[in-house]
């Protein structure tokens, strides 16, 4: 089980671990020596900050001690703070994006590469399951605008998303009944098709049970919700919140990801304000949950918000493509 609080009564062991991809997608994950605590799991590769290192400076130490590689890039994607019953972590994670060498299994490790389907059927320990779920998601997430005109504007606006390498979205449509959005949804799910979109509705739970696809629930639906729906293998569920005890209703009623903000003041609410970048990395930093910021953000805004503790950005209007330009 996860801590419940900021940080639990035991000492933590601190941890760096890297999320390595090759250029196939695949990623990197090695075997835990069956002497070691939760020993013939698979993990990330990475280790115990010593005195003195910063949580980087240990990434580059272990990677090169384990694999025999030397990190030169790499970007933060999760912390993640867990209480087993006999010990705390907390995992300092990141995306490495660049390195030297060819990874190689220097301390007799079990090494195997694997695509993000395999990834999620391996058994890893339980404070690796939130790295899995951020190792596997985008960086952006495609909030829908409301529908309107055409349904056809709508699709090819879509289909122009879908080209700019968005692929997650919600469907969101507040200004449609429950009747009008299941036409909607219907639509939506039958234009895109094969492609490797995820797609989560925002609505009733049966919808996106019954279409296959994947539930985002608003605040209210994640107060309401008593057990995680029985959504199709490889569907996401995913969540909006506004504090931190929301955070944590969604990790104890098991929802995959969130979205947190408003981070900056946005259009539509311009007197509202926002949270800002620092309290977004407040609220996240104890909290095992992969989460989007949200809020008056667009792509330049990506590396600031992961920076902070971010998955990437969920956005409107930041993301959501303009119309073609008329001649």
């Amino acid at each position: 089980m996860p801590s419940t609080g900021p940080e639990a009564a035991m000492a933590p062991v601190v941890v760096a671990a890297g999320v390595i991809q090759g250029p196939d997608s695949r990623f990197l994950v090695s075997q835990r020596p069956r002497h070691l605590h939760q020993g013939g799991l698979w993990e990330f590769p990475g280790g115990k900050l010593e005195a003195g290192e910063s949580a980087f400076q240990a990434l580059q130490r272990e990677l090169s001690e384990e694999l025999g590689i030397r990190v030169r890039q790499a970007e933060p994607l999760i912390r993640v703070p867990w209480r087993y019953p006999d010990k705390t972590v907390v995992l300092h994670v990141w995306r490495v994006t660049g390195f030297d060498g060819e990874p190689e299994p220097r301390e007799g490790q079990a090494m195997r590469w694997v695509d993000g389907v395999q990834l999620a059927a391996l058994r890893f320990p339980a404070a690796n399951q939130p790295i899995v779920t951020a190792a596997r998601l985008p960086d952006r997430y495609l909030i829908t605008p409301e529908p309107a005109g055409p349904v056809d504007g709508f699709l090819a606006a879509l289909d122009r998303a879908v080209a700019n390498g968005i692929d997650l979205i919600q469907l969101r449509a507040r200004s449609l009944d429950d009747a009008a959005y299941a036409r909607l949804a219907e639509q939506v799910v039958a234009h895109l098709g094969k492609r490797p979109v995820q797609l989560l509705l925002n609505a009733q739970p049966s919808l996106a049970v019954s279409l296959g696809v994947g539930l985002h629930l608003s605040a209210r639906r994640l107060r309401a919700l008593a057990t995680r729906p029985r959504l199709a293998p490889g569907q996401w569920l995913a969540a909006s919140c506004h504090s931190t005890a929301e955070l944590w209703q969604a990790v104890h009623k098991g929802v995959d990801f969130a979205v947190l903000g408003p981070v900056l003041p946005t259009r539509s609410h311009p007197e509202a304000g926002g949270i800002g970048f620092d309290r977004l990395h407040a609220l996240l930093r104890e909290v095992p949950l992969p989460t989007y910021a949200l809020g008056g953000l667009d792509p330049t805004h990506l590396d600031t918000a992961k920076a902070h503790g971010a998955q990437g950005i969920a956005a409107i209007r930041g993301l959501w493509p303009p119309g073609p330009r008329k001649h």
